[in-house]
């Protein structure tokens, strides 16, 4: 299973990607979302769910369901959009509040087994090398303490991602999974 988020209108959404596949799990803005307050209750007052009532209360439980995870995303000075921001900061419900240690890192201890790939698409205009240089980092490094299985990054200097782009996402990670 894979899960497809991005912070494209709805709009842009229906003209850039018209068939998805049913099994596609999608988190998009206009899904109710509000952000992490920082309480931790999702490690210790109700561990693995966010105690915060929106349409995405069971991030962490998702996250463990899926093979990969799809982000499309605006470049935002190196980083992701803010609703981007927002999903993986309320993701923090799928790691445990214990560290170890992996590849000479101090990471969290994961709460699932499964390892995710991420394949992350920015998009945006006259993106500098510096912007994606950074945007790498922090995918890495969002990888990493996911404990995922790896990441590929994809740049686009575009206001919007090219047309096709998730088709060929998903489609190309679907035939490097058989």
């Amino acid at each position: 299973m894979k899960l497809l988020i991005h912070d494209l209108s709805e709009k842009d959404a229906k003209k850039l990607l018209p068939n998805l596949p049913k099994d596609l799990i999608v988190f998009s803005p206009k899904q109710n979302i509000h952000p992490c307050i920082g309480c931790f209750s999702c490690w210790f007052v109700t561990p693995g769910y966010c105690i915060i009532k929106d349409d995405h209360c069971n991030i962490g439980e998702t996250f463990s369901k899926v093979q990969e995870i799809i982000i499309i995303s605006k470049c935002f000075y190196g980083s992701y959009s803010p609703y981007i921001k927002n999903v993986l900061d309320r993701s923090l419900s799928y790691i445990l509040p214990f560290f170890e240690i992996r590849e000479n890192n101090i990471r969290h201890t994961p709460r699932y087994q499964n390892k995710i790939n991420f394949s992350v698409h920015f998009y945006g205009e006259n993106l500098s090398q510096e912007e994606k240089s950074i945007a790498q980092e922090i995918v890495e490094s969002n990888c990493k303490n996911l404990n995922g299985a790896g990441s590929t990054i994809n740049f686009y200097d575009e206001k919007l991602p090219p047309k096709g782009l998730v088709i060929i996402a998903l489609s190309s990670s679907a035939s490097a999974a058989k």
